[in-house]
């Protein structure tokens, strides 16, 4: 295929050329009628891209095949059998992935480190979870995928299950090995789904992670977006083999997206495809020679550490590591990620990825070069010279994984359209959840509807906030009440 074309963005290049005039969506009409202090900001070439993806940048009966073609292309890119476009985020396409696989009351093995947007989808369709444990390094106090022990001995137990969904990439980079895990599940004749948001690049160089497809996955969620040049929402969903059609897939993502995709959105995809094919190697190449500069750069800032392949892969661990996520430990300065991450961005103007209780870190993608990196380490060495600071920093009340694996007593979609009440967090323990409470990012729910809830996870919890974790799905953010089923 000749991956020079681009043909999103082809299209809107004639589009512009030949002046069409638009009796249609979107209003603003390429801008005309956009107020001049939006477009001082958004700038008018956006509004100008804006346009409607049918009877707009494709004719009514889409006899151009645009989309058709880009999305081909794609597929082609990373050896794929078929690539679907979602301007709706990976959010929207784990769960179209998900729905594809799983109807009402029907079960699919979850890794239990999934992502909110999985909890959604189990919510929105009814499924049955069965949920499948993280490997837990109790020494960092860091969940990693899921191995395919855990998937086997799951679907020994559970023969009609109809599924598998695993998380890999997390977003501490950490990975599962993949092709065990499909083996399992086409041992047993079930697809599996891999939910692989944070490895949008992974394709596209060798010394990187083994990718879902190339793993024996059937299918799998990119958000092009978070480690690609896709704009926010940007996500593709890729399909492979025979145990889920391709007509299933795209009428899931139909009945759960949007009737008015983002032409700016779906170029951006378009266009990052045909830069990864034709420069990603030599992006990537000068992207992890920079990434393993700055570990040793900032390995040496006293009280910082940063985690590689050594704390986080082996037996009981992650298969394998993406060198691009810089997870850093600051736990021997005596402070948090959270409080060094807001000192971060308050005095050096620069915005960290996830933190938690220990650690924070910085996602590096071929974007970055030579000054991003000098920003960053200069922005660490300013936090050791003003760590007296960040201390005291409260202390976050971590689970053991047993006491915070907590016990699925109701479907997910039964708790949360339940009967609830608001109770105070000091009486929600034994009290069964009918709500998420995510800890974001990187927005894995430590508790979901229809666990109960234990006093371990509410203090982790209200500690967790009180040292600066935010819990954004909450009904009550600062957690000090629960939303829970009513009972009697």
């Amino acid at each position: 295929m000749d991956h020079s074309s681009a043909p999103v963005l082809e299209a809107l290049v004639a589009y512009h050329e030949e002046g069409q005039l638009a009796f249609t969506p979107p209003g603003h009409k390429q801008g005309l009628g956009a107020d001049p202090r939006i477009r001082a900001v958004l700038g008018d070439d956006v509004f100008r891209s804006d346009v409607l993806a049918i009877s707009g940048l494709d004719d009514r009966t889409s006899s151009k095949g645009v989309l058709a073609k880009a999305q081909a292309l794609m597929a082609d890119a990373v050896g794929a059998q078929h690539t679907f476009f979602s301007t709706c985020g990976s959010s929207l396409s784990v769960k179209a992935a998900m729905l594809s696989v799983a109807g009402p009351h029907e079960k699919l093995l979850v890794g239990r480190d999934a992502h909110k947007s999985v909890v959604s989808g189990l919510v929105l369709a009814g499924i049955v979870p069965v949920w499948v444990d993280p490997q837990w390094d109790a020494e960092r106090h860091l969940a990693h995928p899921p191995n395919a022990d855990a998937f086997r001995a799951a679907l020994r137990e559970h023969p009609d299950a109809r599924g598998a969904l695993v998380t890999t990439p997390t977003p501490y980079g950490t990975c599962s090995d993949l092709a065990a895990i499909a083996a399992t599940c086409h041992e047993h004749g079930v697809p599996l789904v891999v939910d692989e948001a944070w490895g949008a690049h992974l394709p596209f160089h060798p010394d990187l992670p083994t990718w879902a497809m190339d793993a024996g996955a059937d299918v799998c969620v990119t958000s092009v977006h978070k480690m690609g040049s896709g704009l926010e929402q940007g996500s593709v969903f890729h399909l492979q083999g025979d145990l889920i059609e391709p007509e299933v897939l795209k009428s899931r993502e139909d009945l759960l997206g949007t009737t008015s995709p983002s032409v700016l959105v779906y170029a951006a995809l378009d266009g990052w495809r045909r830069q990864m094919v034709e420069h990603g190697r030599a992006l990537y190449d000068d992207a992890l020679s920079l990434a393993s500069t700055l570990r040793e750069r900032i390995e040496k800032i006293d009280g910082m550490h940063v985690h590689g392949r050594d704390d986080f892969c082996g037996p009981g661990r992650a298969a394998d590591f993406d060198p691009l996520q810089l997870i850093v430990d600051v736990s021997p300065l005596g402070t948090t990620g959270y409080r060094v991450a807001d000192w971060i961005r308050g005095h050096h103007r620069i915005n960290l990825h996830l933190s938690d209780h220990r650690r924070t870190s910085a996602q590096l993608t071929h974007a970055d070069d030579a000054d991003s990196a000098q920003a960053l380490v200069t922005a660490l060495r300013d936090v050791v010279e003003h760590v007296d600071d960040l201390r005291p920093a409260a202390r976050v009340e971590v689970p053991d994984p047993t006491s915070l694996r907590l016990e699925q007593v109701m479907l997910p979609r039964d708790a949360f359209f339940g009967t609830v009440e608001q109770v105070p967090w000091q009486k929600a323990a034994g009290r069964v959840s009918a709500e998420m409470l995510t800890p974001y990012p990187p927005g894995i729910p430590a508790a979901l509807p229809g666990e109960r809830l234990n006093a371990e996870v509410l203090h982790y919890l209200r500690s967790g906030v009180e040292a600066g974790m935010v819990v954004p799905d909450a009904a009550d953010t600062e957690v000090r009440t629960v939303r829970v089923i009513a009972e009697g």
